[in-house]
């Protein structure tokens, strides 16, 4: 009877280190999952920022041309609008003088499709 229970207790020890040692490997592997999460995690976090950079790089690049054209386009306006004024300041005096001239020099006359009829 001694014999048995002396087995009996060795299985149930036998049980307890195997119970032990199935939980240090979840535990192991709960662990190497973690890190490995954590490492996708990195890694991930490292490639969107390196694609952003990539991204903003290449914004800048367009941007930079279209600014520099709205810049070139905005300065040809600026010379076509101030070629306006100046040739309205040039041309100002003999235009309102030819305007007044037609609306004050006023010259009756029939029109030649009027018939006169008696």
């Amino acid at each position: 009877m001694a014999s048995q229970s002396q087995g009996i207790q060795q299985l149930l020890q036998a049980e307890k280190r195997a119970a032990e040692k199935v939980a240090d490997a979840r535990k192991r592997k709960a662990r190497r999952l973690k890190q490995a999460k954590e490492e996708a995690q990195m890694e991930v976090e490292q490639y969107r920022r390196e694609r952003e950079q990539e991204f903003q790089s290449k914004q800048q690049a367009a941007m930079g041309s279209q600014g520099n054209l709205s810049a070139e386009v905005e300065q040809a306006t600026r010379r076509q609008v101030q070629g306006m004024q100046s040739s309205q300041q040039r041309n100002r005096e003999r235009v309102l003088a030819q305007l007044l001239g037609m609306v004050c020099d006023v010259r009756p006359q029939l029109h030649p499709n009027y018939r006169i009829t008696a």
